[in-house]
């Protein structure tokens, strides 16, 4: 008979989840992970990782079909493969789902195949391969995620009505693309498909592309996508969406009330989130608001053992904030159970990084301008463009820029803002800037090599108090 007490139980195997179970297991503690799907939950296997493998070969066949301006010589005709293109996409999902398989046997972990659903705090009924089993644990730790929000008068068909999960794996090549909402799941599928040579609509509700960004980026954004020949509809709403045989008919109302119907082959909708907190036994042991769980800054829910993190629990909905997450709840049981040698801190929102990985990239953190100035500060921002940086000129990546916002009186870095080639990989020194506490006087000081577009950070800090070299 397998062991069914544990320490503590991980539900949901994410990026939450598993490195939960990780940490937990790294600390001494006994602990199993039950899982309904594939280890490494959406994020590793539907979501993250092959969404960008999918954009790479859109980049890559995208520099083929410019390789002239770089004075190169392509012969024949340069085409996407989609069949191919998908292959090699849920290629490297399969690689990091074994990766995490192997994670959970390196670090002697159980892993319970089935549909969990709490019995108490503590305890659980797992429904799989194995038929039911009953485990129990000192604490458990719900990390079950989230899925797609449907159109109320337009469910996911699959075949002409996607989500991110069947855009992912098309059958077909769309002709005409309609994708509801421009947050960072619309919009890069729209990058995708667009570079892929598909006719694309993007229709967002509110009165700019990727809402939560510096009005500046959305700016940018917006006129970049319509640049590349999408046709971009702010302040719009889809209003009735009809399947036929051959697409879908969109009633769409623009900016300015008019409505209009027209035709597309497909429609992706990415209109926000669900959590899965449905039929996991959480009625009585959390209190919920829209179906999130509600915690503590440690991941505590209303009952004892029992904890929360990710998806399933208050935005933002990332992957590396589940993660985070999943360390602080595991050393705050740790803490609870005895260990005297750690210290969780609770998450500090302000530090968490946001990337969007369409053509041009996006990445931030912290406040934009505007949001800086409803908190009450006196800001200093600054904007340096990417046409003034020698390395971005020299990749043929010249349009794009950085902005930095800095609290006046104090110098604090309060939010960064960048739009362009490599800025979610260059995101990272500003968050560790931020993590450090940095002031402007910092971030002066500090050398940037040359060449890289890196320099343009510096650059944008130096431009929020009138000091940039390069402009």
């Amino acid at each position: 008979m397998a062991d069914t007490n544990y320490d503590v139980i991980v539900l949901g195997s994410g990026p939450g989840g598993y490195v939960a179970a990780i940490r937990c297991a790294q600390l001494g503690l006994k602990t199993a992970i039950v899982e309904r799907e594939l280890l490494g939950g959406i994020c590793l296997n539907w979501g993250c990782i092959p969404t960008k493998a999918l954009l790479r070969s859109a980049e890559i066949l995208h520099y083929a079909q410019h390789a002239k301006d770089y004075g190169l010589k392509i012969a024949g005709a340069i085409e996407a493969d989609l069949e191919a293109v998908v292959k090699r996409s849920r290629g490297v999902a399969k690689q990091l789902n074994q990766g995490v398989t192997h994670l959970m046997k390196k670090n002697k972990i159980a892993v319970h195949m089935g549909e969990g659903t709490l019995t108490g705090p503590t305890s659980l009924t797992v429904k799989g391969e194995k038929g039911e089993e009953k485990l129990t644990a000192k604490h458990v730790i719900v990390a079950t995620g989230a899925r797609a929000r449907d159109l109320p008068f337009a469910p996911a068909d699959g075949k002409r009505v996607w989500t991110y999960r069947h855009a992912m794996t098309p059958k077909e090549m769309p002709k005409k693309l309609l994708v509801i909402g421009s947050g960072a799941i619309g919009i890069e599928f729209a990058s995708f498909y667009n570079d892929m040579g598909v006719d694309v609509t993007v229709v967002e509700m509110l009165d700019r592309v990727v809402p939560v960004e510096d009005k500046d980026v959305s700016a940018f954004l917006e006129k970049s996508l319509t640049k590349q020949g999408m046709t971009i509809m702010t302040g719009a709403g889809v209003e009735d969406l009809k399947v036929t045989a051959k697409g879908v008919k969109a009633k769409i109302k623009d900016s300015k009330g008019k409505v209009s119907e027209t035709e597309f082959s497909h429609c992706i909708t990415a209109i926000g989130i669900v959590p899965n907190t449905e039929n996991v036994g959480l009625e009585k042991l959390a209190d919920m608001d829209r179906g999130f769980i509600q915690i503590d800054d440690y991941g505590r829910t209303k009952s004892k053992g029992l904890w929360a993190i990710g998806d399933c629990t208050p935005g933002p909905w990332l992957a590396h904030k589940a993660s985070h997450e999943g360390v602080t709840t595991a050393e705050a049981i740790a803490k609870e159970l005895g260990n005297k040698d750690v210290h969780p801190h609770p998450l500090d929102r302000a530090n968490i990084p946001g990337c969007t990985y369409c053509h041009p990239q996006i990445a931030s953190v912290g406040l934009t301008e505007a949001k800086a100035k409803e908190a009450g500060h006196e800001v200093k921002a600054g904007t340096f463009p990417f046409i003034g940086n020698g390395k971005a000129i020299a990749l043929g990546e010249a349009d794009g820029f950085v902005k930095t916002v800095f609290d006046a009186k104090t110098g604090e870095l309060l939010g960064a803002h960048m739009v362009g080639a490599e800025v979610t990989e260059m995101i990272q020194g500003f968050v560790v800037g931020k993590t450090l506490e940095t002031t402007e006087a910092e971030l002066m000081q500090t050398i940037f090599p040359h060449p890289t577009i890196s320099e343009s950070m510096h650059e944008s800090v130096l431009a929020s108090y009138g000091r940039a070299l390069h402009i």
